[in-house]
């Protein structure tokens, strides 16, 4: 099969579109040969590696994939060869304390497709048979993929964990990203009111047709916290969606109101930062953390995306062997929604 694989760390250019061994199946997994896959910043993250990773070389990143199942390992009945499926990459034992109690992204010996295992950007991939997810006949593949990590993960830390309730209002910290856009959709389809905080005025204007409320140009409004403070008759905002970390939670502190809770699912900013803990205790603001989400969680959204009350925003569409340009293009960060890989 034809893979995009690195064999050391680094940018875009260690990308090699490169003849690969097909993997496949063994006991209780399903092959899937892939129709789409998706970017997420995390690609990158493994790509310029950090200390502690571990891989083995090559690697094949990508997290997000749909296509058709192509063969079957032992011990698989629910599927069959030429199902069109969606993947989900949250890979767990089964058979732990936590899976046991339906909380699998706590799994002891949790892994994520393209990080700790090898990825969907390939013609083929192997996963478990309860990681992949029917696909309705019609659904686009590219759109699938696109929704499947970003909707998880935002379902889980806005609805699972986040509890966000109709009638509430939630800031959002930045306009482009999936996961974001995920987000945004998700907090106007429960009935919550949406700020979002934006580089620009052509993301924020992406922002405002999938229902955004308020936007913020912060290129306009550097205390954009300020902003939202006045906005909400300085009262604040009931929750925030901080993703970015570095150079921004001070702020987004400030944007909440008291009692108010935030929520992280990442640092696309940098891992560490500072910020002034008066906020967090006068404020009494609660701070949640969450990663990826429940096969429930999946299944839950990802009906929804099939339903059509959500939607995946594919922003570009590259072929697989461009891969190293897609890189390039998350890297400039001057995109709405997702980037798509076609194998």
């Amino acid at each position: 099969m034809k893979a995009i694989i690195f064999e050391q760390h680094g940018g875009p250019e260690v990308l090699q579109y490169l003849d690969f061994p097909t993997p496949e199946p063994g006991p209780g997994q399903v092959q899937v040969r892939l129709q789409a896959a998706a970017l997420n910043h995390l690609d990158i993250w493994v790509c310029n590696g950090w200390p502690g990773i571990r891989l083995e070389y090559p690697h094949i990143p990508g997290a997000d994939g749909a296509g058709l199942i192509s063969a079957l390992g032992s011990g698989v009945t629910p599927w069959r060869v030429g199902d069109r499926v969606v993947i989900n990459s949250n890979l767990s034992d089964g058979t732990c304390e936590f899976c046991e109690a339906g909380q699998d992204n706590l799994c002891v010996r949790w892994g994520l497709l393209g990080e700790t295992v090898r990825g969907t950007y390939a013609q083929y991939v192997v996963v478990p048979d309860r990681n992949v997810l029917a696909l309705p006949d019609g659904f686009p593949f590219d759109q699938a993929a696109a929704a499947s990590l970003v909707f998880l993960t935002a379902w889980h830390s806005l609805i699972t964990r986040g509890r966000l309730q109709r009638g509430e209002s939630i800031l959002i910290v930045g306009a482009g990203g999936g996961v974001n856009t995920a987000s945004l959709q998700i907090a106007k389809y429960v009935g919550a009111k949406v700020y979002v905080v934006g580089s620009n005025m052509t993301k924020l204007k992406h922002a405002q047709e999938l229902g955004a409320d308020e936007v913020i140009d912060r290129s306009r409004e550097a205390d954009w916290s300020k902003a939202v403070y006045q906005l909400t008759g300085k009262r604040g905002v009931d929750v925030v969606v901080d993703n970015v970390g570095a150079g921004t939670l001070p702020l987004s502190m400030r944007a909440a109101r008291k009692g108010g809770r935030m929520l992280t699912v990442g640092n696309t900013g940098g891992p560490k930062f500072e910020f002034d803990n008066r906020y967090m205790f006068a404020k009494q603001l609660t701070y949640i953390g969450s990663t990826m989400g429940t096969r429930t969680d999946f299944a839950q959204v990802m009906a929804l995306i099939f339903a059509g009350e959500l939607r995946s925003v594919v922003g570009e569409t590259f072929a697989l062997r461009d891969a190293q340009r897609a890189h390039e293009r998350m890297e400039q960060g001057e995109f709405f929604g997702k980037i798509v890989l076609r194998p």
